[in-house]
């Protein structure tokens, strides 16, 4: 079989935002979900800054009971139920708890860590020489696939149920991973996304590594500054984004909405070869893997209107670009239309390539281009592969049809998809 497949439904909690609506008017008015945190400054890291989504108590109680919510400390796996439910019911699907098993609807559901909070707090406990205050659910919050399996109980969902993790590309993966099973008659619909903890224990290697920025701990919405001359390490993020795919049959069949079709991608590795390492790309997978995702999707390059990058605002940034340009053989005004969502939310770690994936989709059905937040000064390297226009810092209106998305991850591992407006 060979479905085509479309997007039904979307969901996301992200710094700046902690639903669609919120989130598209925070896309075209290029506001920014960095704030300072004082418990950074008090464990003494360098980077004092991060965007977590704002989520009160009140919206919890939406989506889960006082029982579920009682000893419940796994942030991530919070986030990635609203967005998933959200996702869900934007569809136009309910949760009922007793409902049937739908075993035409399946969910990937990829994290990076899980529940990293719960799992220390148990730790104490168990120090503390008491095994049973652990606490009936600390296996849930903090196993890998703790997410999918709390979505699929909620959602009553029957094809294949699972948790992927690979790094920041783990979100496009995903989204990926259930397109082929789409497209292969194996499900009609799938969950996908993927969500990110926050907090000084999960961001605290990445401060040790000194790839996370400490220039603008007095200034944070400054702080993410993708492709920028003045870009001095990355900011650190969380939330989730999800999406139902749909068989556009399907879709078609029960009249909904439609946000945008999935022409197709590529998953790739660069083996840690030709350059690439744990923390580095292999320049040669990565154009391979933005050519073939261009193959399998059935487009030529100068089709591509619109990218939506991995744009971290470390070092890589220009190796990206000419990455970038290199796959396309484009250049200078030539060049596709890029931004960096980053610029708004920070790095949003294994949630990045759901939230951009989402936001990428709402910049398609939306018809705009989301601003470089912090790019008045692009980087001079970056400047002489394309032209300046082609980085927008401001919002840009825009008619187009097709546009890239790319994350790229640790252990040089490379996700990209291509989106087409629906008409």
């Amino acid at each position: 079989m060979n479905n085509r497949v479309v997007i039904t439904g979307l969901g996301v909690l992200a710094p700046n935002a902690v639903n669609v609506s919120e989130f598209t008017t925070a896309l075209k008015n290029g506001k920014s979900g960095i704030i300072f945190h004082q418990e950074l400054k008090d464990l003494n890291f360098s980077c004092q800054i991060g965007g977590v989504p704002n989520i009160s108590d009140d919206l919890k109680s939406q989506y889960f009971t006082d029982l579920q919510l009682r000893g419940f400390n796994s942030s991530g796996i919070l986030y990635g139920c609203i967005a998933g439910v959200d996702a869900w019911q934007d569809a136009g699907f309910d949760m009922e708890p007793n409902s049937q098993v739908d075993y035409d609807t399946g969910l990937i559901f990829g994290t990076g860590t899980s529940g990293v909070e719960k799992f220390r707090e148990a730790i104490y406990k168990l120090d503390d020489g008491n095994v049973r205050r652990l606490g009936s659910t600390v296996v849930l919050q903090t196993m890998a696939s703790g997410v999918s399996a709390y979505l699929s109980g909620m959602l009553g969902l029957g094809n294949q149920v699972t948790t992927n993790s690979s790094a920041c590309s783990t979100g496009t993966e995903a989204l990926l991973l259930g397109y082929e099973r789409i497209k292969s008659g194996q499900a009609k619909r799938m969950l996908v996304g993927s969500c990110s903890d926050h907090g000084p224990y999960v961001w605290g290697g990445f401060d040790a590594m000194r790839v996370m920025t400490y220039k603008y701990n007095d200034q944070p919405e400054k702080g993410s500054r993708p492709m920028s001359t003045s870009a001095s390490g990355f900011v650190p993020g969380s939330g989730a984004g999800a999406l139902v795919l749909e068989s556009l049959e399907s879709a078609l069949e029960r009249g909904a909405n439609i946000y945008a079709e999935v022409l197709g991608g590529e998953i790739n590795s660069g083996g840690q070869r030709n350059g690439g390492t744990l923390t580095a790309p292999n320049p040669e997978a990565v154009q391979r893997c933005i050519v073939r995702a261009l193959e399998n999707s059935k487009v030529v390059a100068d089709e591509i209107e619109v990218i939506n990058g991995h744009l971290t605002a470390t070092t890589k940034d220009t190796l990206e670009i000419e990455n970038w340009t290199k796959a396309l053989q484009q250049y200078g005004s030539d060049f596709p239309y890029i931004n960096s969502t980053k610029s708004l939310v920070g790095h949003c770690l294994a949630a990045a390539g759901a939230i951009e994936c989402v936001a990428s989709v709402i910049q398609l059905k939306e018809q705009f281009i989301a601003p470089n937040l912090n790019c008045e000064d692009l980087h001079p390297d970056i400047e002489q592969l394309v032209a300046e226009d082609k980085i927008p810092i401001k919002t840009l209106e825009l008619n187009f049809d097709i546009l890239a998305k790319a994350s790229f991850g640790f252990g040089d591992v490379n996700a990209c998809v291509v989106f087409r407006r629906f008409k």
